[in-house]
Order: C-alpha cells, then structure tokens, then sequence
C-alpha cells in the first residue's frame, strides 16, 4: 500500500483509505426475490421472481448464472418488479438466490388441484382472514405441499378482499383489500410460499380476476402471457396447451362467461376455445376452465345452481371425442360429475380457502342439470380442502387416474377413478 494513501500518528500507521478504495473493486449488487416459483406458460415454462429491488435477481441454471428479465415494472399500487427467465428442457436444475426452484416433469404423474383460495371481504360477506380455521388456505397449502405433487393446478379466484374488513370484526382487522400488490400478497403469495417452491404452478383465471376486480394483478403477476405496458389489464386470452406427458391439458379463459343468461356472442368465442382440442397431439385432453358447465351448488333449482348458461351453449356439440375430463373451480365445493351422454368427466375444486357452499349436494346421481342427465355424482359440501389426480397403470385397461379429494388436514374425503370419460366411485 502507498505510504501517500495512509495515515501516520507519532509515526505509527493508523489507517488507510484511499488505496484499499483504488484497488479493491465494488462486489456487483444482488438483488433479492421476495418470492420465486416455476410457471407453465404457452410454449413451456418459466421461473419468475417478485423483488422490490432495482434490478432482477440472477438465476443459476445448471451451475450458471443466468440473470433474469424484467418482465413487469412497478406501477401504482404494485411497487415491485417481477422478473422472468425460460427453463430450457432438460434442464436438471434452477435456483434463485441459492434457493433451489422445482422443475418441470416431463411426464406428470401426480396433479394437485386447488381453486378459489383468497379471503371473502365484500361488504357484508365477510371472513375472518386472521384466523386458520375461518380462512385456513395456509394450511390447505402447506398440507398439500406436504403430498409432493408434481403439478400444481390453480383453477381460479386467487383474489377475494374487495372492500375493507368492516371495523367492528376484530378477525379480519388490519387486512389490505382492492386490486393491489398488499392485498395479492396477503391472499396468495404469502401462504402460498410453501406450495410454490414444490412444484410449478399453472393459473386458471377466474371471475375474481377480471379487469373489473383483480385484473391487474392477474396482468402483473401470475398471467402466462407477456405483461401488457403501462397500467392495461389483459381482457379475454387465448388457450394454450401443456403437455403433461401423455396428456395434453388445454388451459383457457372463461372469467367472463355469463353464469345466467346465455350470451351467444361469448358462447361463440368459448365455441372457438372447444373446439381448439382436435389440434392436440395423440392422446386424451383435459380442459381447465375456472366456470363449471354442468354442475349443482345446491339440489334446490332457484339457490346456487352451478351451472353456465353461456358455456353450456358454446359447448354444444364443440368438445371434441378425444376430451376426457373438464377441470374447474368457481363452485365453493368438492364435485365430481359423469353423465348419461357422451361427455367428459367434470371435476371441480373450489373449496381452497373461500366461504364454502354449504348446502351442496353429497350425491347426484340421476339428477338433471341444465337438459344434460348426472350419471355418477359425489361432493364433499362444506369442507375446506383439495384434491390430488395420481396417474395409475393397470394390466387390464392400460393407464387411468385416480382422483382422491382431502380435507384441509389431509384427510381424504372422497375417492374415484378415471378412465377414459367414465368414472367409478368409492
């Protein structure tokens, strides 16, 4: 060290400033990820990370660092940025902040299900967030996380604080609530972090994520197609396809369709969306969608019925032969549906965290809904929780599911297989 860059007293060297600063390089900023998780997105997958820092975290992909791109900048009501980067196949592995990130399979073999997650606040409907037995999403979470699935299937209505928790109801006070980045966090990131570093998500949009409630959230943060500029919320989407080894799961966007009245104008475009199944590979379809189309929240016609007018008309004669199974949420229920004609299976799971419909039937068979005749029904009504699809091989028929539907302790509540568009239940 020069002796100019150091400092003497009575000829004993004190300290030294200049020189360290001259020959000691500034080690380059790291930014941190307050959250990271994989995302299926059309044409494969992707890891993305949420920080509030000036610039993207670096990922490591297979042993390199690989800095990752801002794929959303903060806007109002969202001050954080989130950054992205594509998981080239046959990647073998990925971390982000020395956290290591799941990868995707290329055959997947056990599919968690989970829909309608957040915390009800609108006006009079209120739940108490702050408490795991009102609101227990959390633990829903980490319960599932516990199963190790190797897909995590979101169908829906992620976001539920409308309005502000009314000031006399101690169990939900202090919660955030509207369409920003407090309120995505307190509904979903955060007790989702366990389950989102277990396996890679796919997001279904839901009602509750439409431009009029939280759309821009949806846009901002988890939507699979590139973020729109500036504030836009993203309107209706295309389907896309993953494939899921075997399988083709066709994801599309029914937030809109109307529940009541059938709109022929939407029931066109969703026609459309159907019939985009006869392009996938070889092998059975799945279609995930948040709105059931033929379902029953309650067996009284006039309370809750389940079903979409709308996609029940786009529907018509448009799901293709090679469509096995319809995967939904919406309904605040465990169900699943086969029926007398030659449809596919329908599955909803909508009892994640949301007010759960609790008058829900526990058997359908034989009832009619909307025209269309119940062969096999069974729910679980009342019952906060999830469901796991488990890919099973068999020396009779070759390869079925079996769904299983669980509590939110891990308990399981109900039990059928799959094969094909047929469905047997314990």
């Amino acid at each position: 060290m020069p002796l100019a860059a150091c400092r003497f007293i009575f000829g004993l060297q004190i300290f030294c400033l200049a020189a360290s600063a001259a020959v000691v390089a500034p080690s380059p900023a790291r930014a941190h990820a307050l959250y990271r998780w994989v995302q299926q997105v059309p044409g494969g997958a992707e890891a993305r990370a949420l920080t509030q820092e000036p610039i993207c975290p670096v990922a490591k992909i297979d042993g390199r660092p690989k800095p990752m791109a801002e794929s959303s900048a903060p806007r109002e009501r969202f001050p954080l940025r989130v950054c992205a980067i594509p998981i080239p196949r046959g990647a073998a592995e990925i971390s982000i902040d020395q956290i290591p990130l799941p990868l995707p399979k290329p055959r997947v073999d056990r599919i968690l299900l989970i829909g309608d997650t957040g915390c009800r606040l609108k006006k009079d409907k209120v739940q108490d967030c702050n408490d795991i037995s009102a609101w227990p999403f959390r633990l829903v979470a980490d319960v599932a996380a516990d199963l190790k699935p190797d897909l995590v299937l979101h169908l829906g209505d992620l976001l539920y604080r409308e309005t502000a928790c009314p000031p006399e109801r101690k169990g939900c006070a202090g919660s955030p609530f509207g369409d920003a980045w407090e309120t995505w966090e307190a509904d979903f990131f955060k007790p989702a972090e366990s389950l989102l570093g277990t396996a890679p998500f796919i997001f279904v949009r839901g009602n509750h994520e439409i431009c009029a409630r939280g759309g821009k959230g949806w846009g901002f943060l988890v939507d699979p197609f590139p973020a729109q500029a500036g504030e836009a919320c993203p309107g209706s989407e295309p389907p896309y396809f993953v494939d899921l080894g075997g399988v083709s799961l066709l994801v599309f966007d029914v937030s809109e369709a109307d529940d009541f009245h059938a709109d022929a104008a939407q029931a066109e475009r969703f026609r459309r969306q159907f019939a985009a199944a006869q392009f996938a590979g070889p092998g059975p379809v799945w279609l995930a969608f948040h709105k059931p189309i033929w379902a029953r929240g309650s067996l009284t016609e006039d309370d809750e019925p389940g079903d979409n007018k709308t996609l029940a008309l786009a529907a018509r004669n448009a799901i293709t032969a090679n469509v096995h199974a319809l995967l939904s949420g919406h309904d605040h229920t465990f169900q699943v549906l086969s029926y007398a004609d030659d449809l596919p299976v329908q599955i909803i799971v909508g009892n994640g965290g949301d007010n759960l419909l609790e008058h829900a039937p526990e058997r359908l068979d034989g009832a009619s809904i909307d025209g269309v005749k119940v062969r096999t029904g069974r729910g679980a009504p009342g019952r906060f929780g999830f469901a796991m699809l488990t890919r099973e091989l068999t020396h009779a028929s070759g390869e079925r599911w079996s769904l299983t539907a669980y509590d939110a302790h891990g308990q399981p509540l109900a039990a059928c297989r799959l094969a094909s568009r047929t469905l047997d239940c314990d």
